[in-house]
């Protein structure tokens, strides 16, 4: 460690607890700390373990269903200790500007380094965001247009995947804000304006995961919208043919019941005449329902 500036230790997997174990004496770690690493999964959270700064935080992946892989993180003086849950992350791209020496990552302290990783983990939960409002959109086109053949269980899902997603980005953000607020040693002063844009990104992330969610909302009450209009033009159809029923039923009803001195009862064009007044009559109230435009 004397020949580097700033060490960088990252472990896949949580399975090796003796890895773990040397590790935390070889840097001091907290076993509290410790802990919280293996027993997943914790809620994003700082916290200060004499000079270590220790956070909690979560890498999401958009797909069928959101996933979620915790990463901890250890900030010491000269070190930044990251343990992950299994391998594959989204921290290619602070590997790619150390190897290339570009920025200041490669010059800077730990915390600079701690925040680069902070950074590019709230980065990604934007393309995760976009992909729920894409989701959305199709979700509602295919309501209007009624095409999506399961609205339900698609809304739910989208629904239960943000609140998830809430309950790890707003616990972030206060631990942003724990960073900024509290006096630790291992932040230096020309970080604090690093982690304030942090602190920036995350909080447009919950402005966004909350229209989201506003926005899945609305998509229920739309159709259940949609369900009740459908539900109100069958319904009203069916009146419409009740009601042109009811006066040929009593018609019918009338000269069916073959009194004996019946008028018309023996009447040559009774029976066609019977049926010319029952059509006009369902004529006449079509065409009335018709100018109302209840048809």
């Amino acid at each position: 460690m004397t020949e580097w500036p700033v060490v960088w230790v990252n472990v896949d997997g949580l399975g090796d607890e003796r890895t773990i174990r040397e590790l935390g004496e070889m840097f001091d770690l907290h076993r509290l700390a410790l802990a919280d690493v293996t027993n997943v999964p914790q809620r994003p959270k700082a916290e200060q373990y004499g000079r270590t700064v220790f956070l909690v935080m979560h890498m999401l992946r958009y797909g069928e269903d959101l996933s979620a892989e915790q990463l901890s993180l250890f900030v010491t003086d000269r070190a930044v200790i990251t343990f992950q849950q299994s391998p594959g992350d989204c921290l290619e791209a602070v590997r790619q500007r150390i190897r290339e020496g570009s920025g200041r990552i490669r010059s800077a302290g730990a915390d600079y380094l701690a925040y680069s990783l902070l950074d590019t983990v709230i980065d990604h939960y934007f393309p995760v965001l976009e992909g729920y409002g894409e989701r959305l959109a199709v979700l509602e086109d295919g309501i209007t247009e009624q095409t999506e053949r399961q609205p339900v269980s698609a809304i739910r899902r989208a629904k239960r995947d943000l609140l998830a997603f809430r309950r790890m980005a707003w616990p972030l953000r206060d631990a942003v804000n724990w960073l900024l607020r509290e006096d630790a040693p291992q932040i230096q002063p020309e970080t604090r304006p690093y982690l304030r844009d942090c602190y920036d990104h995350i909080t447009r992330v919950i402005d966004m995961l909350e229209t989201h969610r506003e926005l899945a909302s609305d998509l229920m009450a739309v159709h259940l919208s949609v369900v009740s209009n459908q539900m109100n033009a069958v319904i009203k159809t069916l009146t419409v043919m009740a009601t042109i029923f009811i006066p040929l039923t009593f018609i019918a009803g009338i000269y069916g019941m073959n009194f004996e001195k019946m008028p018309e009862l023996k009447w040559q064009w009774g029976y066609a005449g019977v049926w010319a007044i029952m059509v006009a009559v369902a004529a006449g109230m079509l065409a009335y329902f018709r100018r109302k435009k209840w048809l």
